[in-house]
């Protein structure tokens, strides 16, 4: 990878950080265990962009930097481990794969399965005190409707906007070729 190359991916992912701390902070709708947002999306968008690893450290990186600008109560390190399994999931449904729905719907149901239901879980019972069979009505109600926000938004998105930039397009050649994009 060129250095011109390489600053363009740090500029772009530093965007797609600000704007999951933005979509994450500002546009969810929070209540104490349950959180209904868009901050996913950027995270998609890295994954496909840059892969697994890039979207696992700018989603961790995302949640540290969030929780320092705009703290909503104690920093436990657990939430950031699960930014980061986050992004490595997209991106190993993601990344250099032709985007289905099939494909989107798997990556949703897995981070849902695995980040929402199983490690937030977790965390929330060991931050609360809670019982963590307790905890997983309300939680399994994110996650149906998470994967019923993410997997249409995340196709949208990729398909309508991000496949006519011709910066993306650049970046992401093997999947737009897929896409039969020129």
């Amino acid at each position: 990878m060129n250095k011109k190359s390489f600053t363009s991916q740090l500029v772009t992912m530093a965007f797609l950080i600000a704007l999951e701390i933005i979509l994450t902070r500002f546009l969810s709708i929070n209540v104490q265990l349950l959180r209904i947002g868009f901050g996913f999306l950027p995270v998609a968008i890295a994954a496909i962009m840059f892969g697994p690893l890039w979207a696992g450290v700018g989603y961790a990186v995302g949640d540290i930097l969030g929780m320092l600008i705009f703290p909503t109560g104690p920093y436990f390190p657990g939430f950031t481990l699960t930014a980061f399994v986050t992004g490595v999931i997209f991106g190993f449904f993601f990344y250099n794969k032709k985007l289905t729905v099939p494909r989107t719907a798997a990556a949703a149901i897995s981070v849902s399965v695995i980040c929402t239901l199983g490690m937030n879980t977790y965390w929330l019972s060991i931050l609360y005190g809670n019982a963590f069979a307790g905890l997983l009505p309300t939680r399994i109600a994110e996650a149906c409707i998470m994967c019923a926000v993410e997997v249409p938004v995340i196709l949208a998105v990729w398909k309508v906007v991000l496949t006519r930039v011709p910066a993306v397009r650049r970046q992401t050649a093997p999947v737009s070729l897929q896409h039969g994009l020129k």
